[in-house]
């Protein structure tokens, strides 16, 4: 269930999954690869900057693409 009081500029786990084109399991494995940092939110419920997943959605591009 995604949280419904996030702050601008930033993301649910969910809606980082879904911006990445990834599955949810992907996202807790680059947050521990350190590919991708928590930026709030709570342990069950964690945020994602924008601009921090828009960084990463860009790299993952380039690399398909090499």
């Amino acid at each position: 269930m995604e949280s419904q009081m996030i702050r601008p500029g930033y993301l649910t786990a969910h809606q980082t999954a879904r911006v990445l084109g990834v599955r949810l399991d992907t996202v807790r494995q680059l947050v521990r690869r350190g590919q991708l940092v928590r930026c709030g939110g709570t342990p069950r419920q964690p945020w994602y900057a924008v601009a921090d997943v828009q960084a990463l959605a860009a790299r993952r591009r380039t690399l398909d693409a090499a």
